[in-house]
């Protein structure tokens, strides 16, 4: 994956690092009295709304890990669940301050894989840009096949694949009209989700309270009885295993923060919006806070509330871990269910199709950027760095959406379980992309101090910074290692295995091939450009 060699342009190609020219400023935003931004007719526009931006922050990567994929930690115990999230979201919000900090100060549309390049190492920006491609265009088709899932709850006589061909047409269409328009989607789409959740969480609440047909006043009854904590349980091929005491309170929690970590991957969505807003200095930092309250409302809030209106060992529980992607298989559905309330399952699945339809057209989004991004960088075909006069990258649009026709796998059962091995492939690619934003923003952190300049100047700061971005990037590492330990609970599983842990060596080959292919060095402190698209106040 991303092995593409496409220029001679070796990476000790230096910017240059004094002041750019009064003609240049225009160009770059270098010095702008209000933090706005110009760009050239044939780039990527400054489109993104404040407002469209808010949202997304706010909503925006919220999808079936929060709805659906809480009902696998639940089964541990709330205790485990809360605090796998908790952790996690310290976690999630420390790289988006750490990108906030970046993208405020240093702005540019080369995503992630631009300050990779360009404070790192070239080749950590190929493999970064990459895998990030990669990730989104693998996920596309399965969150359109899930749509397709979502409806044959009502319509089960027509085949998943017209809804992907459906759905597929309709996202590809928005993604190819001006951005603003994707903004508007995505804003309207997000404000739905928003709503559904904080729907969600008061009648979890409620349920809590007393207010629902059955009368009984959980509160944190169920933290009790029948515990904050349940056995560890594991099985496969046809072995099980329980684990109990100290060491299976310790995998319930290492299990949560596991499945937290990809319920929160995708709310670095907003990063790659960063490129394309107006006055960063301004829309940026207001986007962070943002990010911090749905991480509190939304997922702490949600899953506090979950540990408090269903018990761990709940039949209606384990019956919905068994199902596919429904209504009847989130835990909000249980909830009602376990409080008299049967109506519920049609409405929590019709919005859960909002939520995998905004997710596949923030993929074409997502990967179309990064194509354009990786371009720039010379690090993809230069094709697909061509815009139209509405700043649309057509070509890399046109890439992204080719990956569609990979959700017909889904049709065949021998496909359809290679596909979804695929699937578990790139999701641990979303936390070594976290990795890099912790890894860039240490490294700029480095270059500042070795070039003299205080972080004072920077237009945006955080007290969480830069102590806090160590933190996080152990805390990922770990979660990286370590995602796979399913695979040796209660046998070796082979498959596991290999999807948990080959995404780390096809990120590393990428670096090794891009380093030794181009011989890029690492970016050394003192060298680093810092001056480029530079914000001044």
């Amino acid at each position: 994956m991303g092995v593409f060699p496409f220029s001679k342009r070796g990476s000790d190609e230096k910017k240059t690092d004094s002041p750019p020219s009064a003609q240049e400023d225009v160009v770059a935003g270098y010095g702008s009295g209000d933090g706005s931004v110009d760009e050239p007719a044939d780039d990527l526009h400054r489109g993104m709304k404040p407002r469209q931006l808010n949202m997304m922050a706010i909503a925006g990567a919220i999808g079936t890990g929060l709805i659906v994929g809480t009902r696998d930690s639940l089964k541990l115990g709330p205790a485990p669940l809360l605090i796998g999230y908790l952790i996690m979201g310290i976690v999630v919000y420390i790289v988006m301050v750490a990108l906030g900090e970046m993208g405020a100060w240093l702005p540019h549309k080369k995503s992630f894989s631009g300050y990779a390049s360009r404070f790192v190492d070239p080749a950590m920006g190929y493999a970064t840009g990459w895998n990030y491609f990669f990730k989104y265009v693998i996920v596309l088709p399965n969150n359109l096949t899930v749509s397709g899932v979502l409806i044959s709850y009502w319509l089960p006589d027509i085949n998943v694949s017209v809804w992907i061909v459906v759905f597929g047409i309709a996202i590809i269409l928005v993604n190819l009209i001006h951005v603003s328009f994707f903004g508007e989607a995505e804003f309207w789409m997000s404000l739905v989700k928003a709503l559904v959740i904080l729907m969600l969480i008061l009648m979890c609440f409620i349920i809590a309270l007393g207010g629902s047909p059955s009368g009984f006043r959980s509160g944190f009854y169920y933290w009790q009885k029948p515990g904050a904590f349940a056995p560890f349980t594991a099985s496969a091929n046809g072995q099980s295993v329980k684990i109990e005491g100290d060491k299976g309170r310790f995998l319930d929690v290492w299990a949560c923060l596991v499945q937290a970590t990809f319920a929160y991957l995708g709310t670095e969505l907003v990063g790659v919006a960063f490129g394309e807003t107006p006055n960063p200095r301004k829309n940026v930092p207001r986007a962070v806070t943002q990010t911090l309250l749905r991480i509190i409302f939304f997922y702490i809030g949600g899953v506090l509330v979950l540990g408090m209106a269903v018990p761990w060992d709940s039949p209606t529980l384990a019956a919905a871990t068994k199902l596919k992607t429904s209504g009847l298989a989130s835990p909000f559905v249980v909830a009602a269910k376990e409080a008299g309330i049967d109506k519920l399952a049609g409405a929590v699945n019709g919005l859960l199709l909002v939520f995998t339809v905004s997710a596949a057209n923030s993929d074409i989004y997502l990967a179309s950027r990064t194509a354009w991004a990786l371009a720039k960088d010379r690090q993809a075909p230069q094709i697909l760095q061509r815009t139209n006069k509405r700043g649309v990258p057509i070509p890399a649009v046109a890439l992204s959406s080719l990956f569609i026709v990979l959700g017909f796998m889904n049709a065949t059962t021998g496909a359809a379980k290679v596909f979804g091995y695929f699937v578990s492939l790139v999701t641990v690619f979303g936390a070594l992309n976290w990795v890099a934003v912790l890894v860039s923003y240490i490294f700029m952190i480095r270059a500042m101090k070795a070039q003299g300049i205080p972080r004072e100047t920077m237009p945006y700061r955080n007290p969480l910074l830069p102590w806090g971005a160590y933190i996080a990037l152990f805390v990922t590492i770990l979660i990286i290692i370590f995602n796979g330990y399913s695979a040796f609970i209660p046998v070796f599983q082979i498959d596991k295995f290999m999807t948990s842990y080959i995404g780390i060596v096809v990120y590393l080959f990428n670096i090794f091939f891009w380093k030794f292919y181009k011989g890029t060095k690492r970016v050394r402190p003192e060298e680093a450009d810092l001056v480029t698209d530079r914000r001044s106040f």
